[in-house]
């Protein structure tokens, strides 16, 4: 099979997902969208059910890569399939059992495979690593994201704008870290830490996933490193009752159920990256920092909430520097090793470029 990257199958064309074919529709990809709804597109689509075998080995065939924009838990057959075929492999997930599987199959792969190319895992972890490269001798990596609604309302102050699967996986699951140089792991929702961001004041506490595979990268080469996620006060204490007292962690699905009932999407987000690294620049202890907010934004005259574009755009991005072969065309990809100057150089990195607020594209 040619490692060549022209035509891209989008799987699952929701919020992010429709964005998703648009950008590479824009930038002069052969795109076809696959999904049950597929819709009327200035893209090519097809309906279809992926959980049909012969249906996603046919849509996938024909196209030299694929990107998954779908639960995380409907990922891994894609990949295989995706594996199978010698194609190319684009994925969102935080999950970690499924980056693990997939990494396993990317030792055979004769095209890449690239899980976690989002905003956490993905962004983050660009930008956190290109802070390392200054360093003579590391400290610390502290990765902080947070999408949120730019008005809160309630003692959760959430909107449950990106999917709820997701959100209760990555509060539920243990968090991988780094301790005294060291690869362990800690629960979720714990860690509770009070931080300024332009001089609001939020919360933020460990859930899972949102290192990818940082932990493997830096073991052995920081003391510290850890991921948090960003939320209004309150946020965590909140949850931690809905989960544990209220033995919702027992009923995983009917959690986002509920949750997503009581706090449904609104358009008026914004989404919050904090990246900070410390350690020793020249015989001299240093922290340097990106700290950077995230509006939404008008893309082919239509306006993208700010957790749709950031997540969109990562992804984007990857799949533009693979088929330039600015990054490699075979077997697994580490969001941590890709150069952020490469990135933002993209035309849908260049969007993570110098906001400006309520920024109009």
């Amino acid at each position: 099979m040619s490692t060549q990257l022209e035509s891209v199958l989008v799987i699952g064309l929701g919020k992010v997902g429709l964005l998703v074919a648009t950008l590479l529709d824009r930038e002069g990809f052969d795109v076809t969208g696959l999904d049950r709804r597929p819709g009327r597109r200035k893209f090519k689509t097809q309906k279809g059910d992926i959980t049909d075998g012969r249906v996603l080995r046919a849509a996938i065939n024909k196209h030299d890569a694929v990107v998954t924009c779908l639960p995380y838990h409907l990922n891994l057959p894609v990949a295989r399939v995706a594996h199978k075929l010698g194609r190319h492999y684009f994925d969102l997930t935080e999950d970690v059992p499924t980056t693990q599987a997939i990494r396993e199959m990317s030792r055979s792969a004769k095209g890449v495979m690239a899980p976690q190319c989002g905003l956490a895992p993905g962004f983050i972890g660009i930008v956190g690593a290109d802070l390392t490269r200054e360093f003579d001798c590391l400290r610390s990596i502290e990765l902080r994201v947070g999408a949120l609604p730019q008005h809160p309302r309630g003692l959760l102050g959430y909107a449950f704008n990106w999917s709820p699967e997701g959100v209760v996986n990555e509060y539920l699951n243990p968090c991988e870290v780094i301790q005294g140089g060291k690869r362990t792991s800690v629960p979720p929702m714990e860690g509770l830490e009070t931080i300024i961001i332009d001089g609001d004041q939020f919360e933020a506490f460990t859930t899972s996933g949102g290192l990818g595979s940082m932990c493997e990268t830096f073991e052995g080469k920081v003391e510290t490193l850890n991921y948090k996620t960003i939320r209004y006060p309150g946020h965590c204490r909140m949850m931690r009752f809905f989960f544990e007292e209220l033995l919702m962690n027992r009923d995983r699905k009917g959690a986002g159920e509920i949750l997503v009932n009581a706090k449904p999407p609104v358009n008026d987000d914004v989404v919050y990256v904090h990246a900070a690294v410390e350690g020793m620049q020249k015989d001299k202890l240093f922290r340097d920092e990106f700290v950077r907010r995230y509006f939404p934004v008008e893309i082919n005259g239509q306006k993208w909430r700010a957790i749709a574009w950031t997540t969109a755009s990562a992804v984007c991005a990857v799949i533009e520097l693979v088929a330039k072969g600015r990054l490699p065309r075979k077997g697994f990809i580490r969001q941590e090793e890709i150069p952020l100057d490469l990135f933002l150089q993209t035309s849908t990195g260049a969007l993570f470029g110098p906001p400006r607020p309520k920024e109009m594209l």
